[in-house]
């Protein structure tokens, strides 16, 4: 086949462009062509090829001879010194380095010889352009899965839970007092997302992905500071539909924008300085404690109505009912503030992992405050909506993320919800998956300590921390660890909720 031809078959079928075909092959009289699709990758030699430097190897074969067509990859000769070093991190569509099987495709033989190879060669070399394609809507479908499951059981519950509400809290309620804001809170911050999401990619603000742990290269390039178009539409929704009379409502409305504007000078820091450390950590703590010990200041002058009449009561189970903590109860107040949303900062690592999880801790805190404050209650149910609105861009594969933005802003409402009322217990319950993230790196800090100090070499308890970045390095694949999390999560949320029903 002449150069003209090949020119003209690369024009007819866009397939073989598409696969970087730059000459054409050698026909033969009966062949059986076969192409192997192969991620390569060799730790000795430290090369890497990523899916858009792929090499197709095809071979054209019959009884007489044996010739190889010269096929090149984007960047030079396939083999040889002439081959680049390519590193995986650059637009590779898997997370991690992930050897692929093998495909194997065998055309069909030509037996008229009249007839061009070109048919045949456009069949196979459609099949492998497609391979991701296929790939990318396996994803999806597994994204939209877990979401959808996420959102039955929640709604399914807060419908249940509005039925028999009065006669729990034997209060005259609304109509579907908690699934209104939720449903609400989630369309709107669904909606939110599709004008916000092409705005910050056009920005250029994506997200600096860490150099050690699991590779999550192609998350490279993702938008962040998400928490800046759902947190709005959960608090203003809450608003609306509770009204400004509230003044727990305004309070923890008030310490949520002071921990997301935390998060959102760290982002920005971030963005700047081109990595993905923006503030030091000892300065973001400093911060969230100063946070903590303001509203701390607030509880203790302003005038908060309760059931009880009386301030700095924590309502524990029976036996222990209400217990006074006195001063104690502002140091609580500040402990919450700073262990809430750094926990929820490090839960944040995987697609959908740390808006679902908070989603139901708000569901549970909604129901084990809403004796004490109706109002706090919508304004959980409110923001787990609009952790499900978030959840429509950040599944699996995640479109945005949220950044320490959204981040510490849901780990400071989570705090502001439980000192306004007195939950502390319901909220360590409902934070229980926070807790263990936060557990995982304390004992792997303190066992790589010990072990220098004492034998001269670090050992971890971890492969890596937080626990679920551990996980991943086990093998365990990223939907499989989100959706064991949710379900975590929802036992939890029931339970605390059922703690706070019967400590009031």
């Amino acid at each position: 086949m002449s150069s003209a031809a090949a020119a003209a078959a690369g024009a007819t079928n866009p397939h073989l462009a598409r696969l970087g075909f730059r000459r054409t092959l050698r026909p033969s009289a009966a062949a059986a062509f076969r192409f192997r699709c192969l991620y390569f990758r060799s730790k000795s030699v430290g090369q890497r090829w990523n899916a858009r430097n792929l090499a197709f190897v095809v071979a054209a074969m019959d009884e007489s001879s044996v010739e190889f067509s010269a096929i090149e990859d984007r960047n030079g000769v396939l083999g040889g010194k002439s081959s680049p070093q390519l590193s995986s991190s650059e637009g590779e569509e898997s997370d991690g380095d992930i050897a692929y099987p093998s495909v194997d495709v065998d055309l069909q033989v030509n037996k008229d010889r009249s007839e061009a190879p070109g048919d045949s060669l456009t069949a196979a070399a459609h099949r492998l352009a497609n391979l991701r394609q296929g790939d990318k809507r396996k994803r999806f479908r597994t994204g939209m899965l877990i979401n959808f499951w996420l959102i039955t059981f929640i709604v399914i519950f807060l419908l249940w839970f509005d039925w028999f509400s009065w006669r729990i809290v034997r209060k005259p309620l609304k109509p579907f007092f908690l699934t209104k804001p939720f449903i609400v809170s989630a369309i709107l911050s669904a909606f939110a997302g599709l004008l916000y999401v092409p705005i910050v990619d056009n920005l250029k603000i994506h997200q600096i992905l860490r150099k050690e742990g699991p590779k999550h290269s192609s998350k490279r390039g993702t938008p962040t500071m998400g928490g800046l178009f759902f947190i709005p539409v959960g608090i203003v929704v809450a608003k609306a539909l509770a009204g400004d009379s509230s003044t727990q409502l305004s309070g923890a409305a008030i310490g949520t924008l002071a921990f997301g504007g935390i998060g959102l000078l760290d982002d920005l820091l971030s963005c700047i300085k081109g990595h993905n450390y923006g503030l030091s950590g000892w300065v973001k703590l400093g911060l969230q404690v100063a946070v903590g010990t303001w509203f701390s200041f607030w509880l203790d002058s302003a005038s908060i109505s309760s059931p009880y009449n009386m301030k700095y009561l924590a309502p524990l189970p029976p036996p222990l009912g209400l217990v006074y903590l006195g001063r104690l109860y502002l140091g609580l107040t500040t402990f919450c503030f700073a262990a809430t949303g750094n926990g929820v900062n490090l839960t944040d690592g995987l697609d959908g992992l740390a808006g679902g999880a908070a989603a139901l801790a708000f569901m549970g805190m909604s129901v084990a405050v809403l004796a004490i404050c109706p109002e706090l209650a919508v304004f959980g149910a409110s923001m787990a909506g609009a952790c499900i609105g978030f959840l429509f861009h950040n599944r699996y594969k995640a479109s945005v993320f949220m950044g320490d933005t959204g981040s510490l802003a849901l780990g400071g409402a989570l705090a502001a919800m439980a000192s306004c009322s007195g939950m502390f217990f319901p909220l360590f319950v409902a934070s229980g998956l926070f807790v263990l993230e936060v557990l995982s790196v304390i004992m792997q800090v303190l066992s790589v300590q010990a072990t220098k100090r004492l034998y001269g070499v670090s050992r971890r308890v971890f492969r890596m921390a937080p626990v679920h970045h551990h996980f991943e390095l086990c093998g365990f694949k990223e939907p499989v660890i989100v959706a064991t999390a949710y379900v975590i999560s929802y036992a939890l949320a029931l339970l605390a909720g059922y703690v706070g029903l019967i400590s009031v």
